[in-house]
């Protein structure tokens, strides 16, 4: 299972197919120094009067579809900028606590699919239905005027934190001055809070939250079914990864007579069923999980968390 301390996990997060968590927090941190450098010298130089703000201008995601097609590389971008460092900190402590609890379970490639559609519907949310909540606060007000821009992992993160109450969701962490408690009661709670808090300053990044966690939440029960909304993520991932890292050649040699020998043999070799005691089919997998989600991981018998641990290596 997903095991090491801290220091382990940020050591081999790139070497380590479950070190997905850890792989976002470094994108996300590296992106905020880099981010917070550039806007450090653009305002010594005085090239934006100290009143542009490089993070929100240029890779936030804009209200306005009209702005919206000039940048159309935001609903990504947007959710790996963050405004200042206690907004980066806690998105980046959630993402760690439930991340390595989703990645014990589904493997790190589930992490980051979760994380980037979570992120991808908040955003969505948030350029459809937020010009008309702006419009129902301030109603004499022209939103035509108004741009923000939203920044944020939050919605990637809640929909990592709802996505795994969703599998998991007696599932036990100990808070501080709390105690125990199951991670179902932490995940209502942010949702009555994102609900609560819709008619105040940050109403647009409290409807990405939602719909970063109704994302988190759909992901899992449609995964639960046998379809992965996100596999086209880990697709368009290792189609970019293939123009940096150089592919093995493959060595292809023939030596007369070997052939028809090789057949024979596995002819003559004993068929093994495909269902052992550390692999799975998709149908054992489900029925896992549905347990899971039930009685709780503790629930599993050995055989079963060997094969669910396995299956998310692949």
């Amino acid at each position: 299972m997903y095991g090491g301390g801290i220091k382990d996990d940020f050591r081999n997060a790139f070497n380590n197919p479950s070190g997905a968590p850890v792989q976002l927090i470094i994108v996300n941190v590296a992106a905020f120094v880099v981010l917070g450098l550039i806007q450090v010298f653009v305002d010594f130089s005085g090239a934006g009067s100290g009143t542009f703000d490089i993070q929100r201008e240029f890779l936030g995601l804009p209200m306005h579809l009209n702005e919206l097609v000039t940048r159309f590389w935001t609903p990504l971008t947007y959710m790996f900028v963050h405004d200042g460092f206690f907004h980066i900190l806690f998105n980046m402590l959630f993402l760690y606590w439930f991340g390595r609890i989703l990645v014990e379970y589904l493997g790190g490639a589930k992490v980051i699919n979760i994380y980037i559609l979570g992120g991808l519907f908040g955003g969505l949310l948030y350029v459809t239905i937020y010009p008309t909540v702006l419009q129902l606060l301030n109603p004499g007000v022209d939103i035509t005027t108004v741009s923000p821009n939203l920044v944020g992992a939050s919605a990637g993160v809640f929909a990592v934190v709802f996505g795994t109450a969703t599998l998991v969701p007696n599932y036990t962490m100990f808070l501080l001055f709390i105690g125990p408690v199951k991670i179902k009661y932490i995940a209502l709670f942010y949702v009555l809070s994102f609900m609560l808090q819709l008619s105040g300053p940050n109403s647009g990044g409290e409807l990405a939250h939602i719909g970063g966690a109704l994302m988190g939440f759909l992901y899992i029960r449609q995964l639960q079914k046998g379809s992965d909304w996100g596999a086209w993520i880990g697709s368009t991932i290792r189609f970019f990864k293939s123009f940096f890292v150089k592919q093995p050649k493959i060595k292809v040699t023939y030596k007369r007579g070997t052939s028809r020998r090789k057949t024979k043999d596995r002819a003559a070799a004993p068929r093994t069923s495909g269902k052992s005691g550390s692999t799975a089919s998709q149908e054992e997998i489900d029925a896992i999980l549905d347990k899971i989600s039930e009685r709780g991981y503790e629930s599993l018998t050995k055989e079963e968390k060997q094969k669910l641990f396995n299956a998310s290596k692949k």
